[in-house]
């Protein structure tokens, strides 16, 4: 029988669109609330960024299949909580620095030179 730990291992597999080209997970972004097992049903709490994220539909579904993917999981029910909002907090550290938070434009005298400084790159269509 799966156990919980086993299946939030697994979801390190399960990318939210926005952040999979960085290779963060939904267990790694704080999507992952709970994760309880009783016989062959499991029961996963997701936590959204935002209530408007046009991948939620996408991200339960591959959620719901990476569960129901183990042996003796007969179902998985997945649902997003709203009890509780998600903050940057929820975050591990390994997924914060793959991501880059940059301050309000206001705040750098230099964009080009705030680039080159932190060694970072721009994406495509970005100016050079």
């Amino acid at each position: 029988m799966a156990t919980s730990s086993e299946i939030i291992a697994a979801l390190r597999s399960v990318h939210d669109p926005c952040c999979a080209e960085r290779g963060i997970s939904v267990v790694d972004m704080g999507l992952v609330r709970s994760v309880t097992v009783e016989g062959g049903e499991a029961h996963v709490e997701l936590m959204l960024t935002s209530g408007w994220c046009p991948f939620a539909s996408k991200v339960l579904g591959s959620v719901k299949q990476t569960v129901e993917d183990f042996p003796h999981i007969d179902r998985a029910e997945v649902e997003v909580t709203w009890d509780e909002a998600w903050t940057m907090d929820r975050m591990t550290d390994e997924a914060r620095a793959k991501l880059v938070f940059l301050p309000e434009p206001i705040a750098v005298d230099n964009r080009d030179d705030f680039i080159a400084d932190r060694n970072l790159t721009t994406t495509k269509g970005d100016r050079q």
